[in-house]
């Protein structure tokens, strides 16, 4: 495959939004004088709590529609994985944002959906499937949430007992 052609673009034109969505996310930016790329994703990771809510609800969507056009269960175990982690590092003041600039989890998830296409593990339309990815994601998305009120509580009271 040529380095012009779009790794799922190729395999799939249906998914060709999702490559260039991806690299939005995580690689759309050059950081200047550098080869470092960089996308909204960590951007978005500056507003605390709604950015990363809002990177890991868009992450969410790639995965869906991953999982509509033919990934298996187990690979989509492994995107939500990803985003998961990326959302929970991610979400960490400082240390999460800097995290956010090197995992670049929507990448890998193509990356993982062009190596399933390329093994042949491709298999069909799975709509009956996005629904239990669709479950899944939410309650990976409501234990983010969970988390997050409970670090911002421990915080909290932190905050006023040092004061």
């Amino acid at each position: 495959m040529n380095q012009n052609t779009s790794p799922v673009s190729s395999l799939d034109e249906r998914l060709k939004w999702v490559d260039s969505f991806s690299k939005l996310l995580d690689n759309q930016f050059l950081l200047p004088g550098t080869k470092f790329r960089f996308g909204l994703d960590p951007i978005l990771g500056l507003l605390p709590v709604v950015g990363d809510m809002t990177s890991f609800a868009m992450s969410g969507v790639l995965v869906m529609t991953m999982a509509k056009h033919g990934a298996s269960r187990a690979l989509v175990i492994r995107m939500l994985f990803n985003i998961f982690l990326d959302a929970v590092i991610g979400s960490i003041p400082v240390v999460g944002w800097l995290f956010d600039f090197g995992y670049k989890a929507n990448q890998r998830n193509v990356e993982l959906l062009r190596k399933h296409y390329q093994e042949g593990k491709y298999q069909g339309k799975g709509t009956g499937f996005v629904l239990a990815v669709l479950v899944g994601f939410l309650v990976l998305f409501g234990l983010l949430l969970y988390g997050l009120w409970k670090l911002a509580n421990f915080l909290w009271y932190w905050a006023s007992s040092a004061w």
